[in-house]
């Protein structure tokens, strides 16, 4: 379960880009151990939020509390704690998989890189790719290479962006098996975007539906599927999608 004690806190956050509002003055905490989905349509405000709570981002105003520090003045010191996969970044293709992972495991000061991405590899079930250019993986192979990164540095905090995208869905599951164990021995907090509500339903302990950059609803999926009196995350998803799902 949780400690109470939050890992990171969103405080009023907000984020203009001259007419347009992205993120709209939300506050969430997220508490150790947890995983928390982030959901909504696109264009939402997923992905600002996101790059908000890494500090990729400047906001226009609020401000973001990770490990009971201020990201905008201790965001290298938080960095090195907390980790991001998304399949939508790609890895240089030219390089191959050692190569990658041994730049990752550098910059966060591994003794032992070699180790421990070949321990990880394993742990993904690709531990025959290490020497092959990046290149020539395919979508599924690409996505557990996301996830090896996103590991190598035993984060306290990782950002997942559709994490089992481009999986079949018995390497997905395996997947989904890894990271709940990684948050089940490590204590790992996640926060976890998806457009899969039935993956969604399994994982994350708590979600939250973000829609024109507020945050609309949010709980156990069971709770808000409750309230919204939506009949299912899915339904409520389209609901919110459609411009016709603010909670009851």
């Amino acid at each position: 379960m949780p400690d109470a004690a939050p890992v990171l806190e969103a405080r009023r956050l907000t984020k203009r880009f001259d007419d347009l509002t992205a993120v709209d003055g939300i506050s969430f905490a997220l508490q150790r151990g947890e995983i928390l989905g982030l959901l909504g349509p696109n264009g939402a405000g997923k992905t600002t939020t996101i790059q908000l709570l890494l500090g990729l981002t400047t906001p226009t105003s609020g401000e973001v509390c990770v490990f009971g520090l201020d990201l905008a003045r201790h965001r290298r010191a938080i960095l090195q704690r907390v980790n991001f996969s998304s399949t939508y970044v790609s890895l240089p293709s030219n390089l191959t998989i050692w190569e990658n992972l041994n730049v990752f495991g550098r910059l966060y000061g591994l003794r032992h890189p070699r180790k421990k991405i070949e321990e990880l590899l394993e742990l993904l079930e690709t531990p025959q790719v290490l020497g092959r250019l990046t290149g020539s993986l395919s979508s599924g192979q690409q996505t557990r290479l996301h996830l090896a990164k996103a590991l190598i540095n035993d984060p306290e905090i990782l950002f997942l962006d559709e994490p089992t995208a481009s999986l079949d869905p018995d390497i997905a599951a395996k997947v989904r098996d890894v990271l709940r164990r990684v948050q089940r021995e490590r204590g790992v907090s996640m926060i976890y975007t998806s457009h899969n509500m039935r993956e969604v339903e399994v994982m994350c302990d708590r979600v939250m539906f973000i829609a024109g950059g507020r945050i609309v609803t949010e709980g156990t999926p069971a709770e808000v599927v409750a309230r919204t009196q939506a009949g299912s995350l899915e339904d409520l998803f389209i609901a919110i999608a459609r411009g016709n799902g603010e909670p009851r």
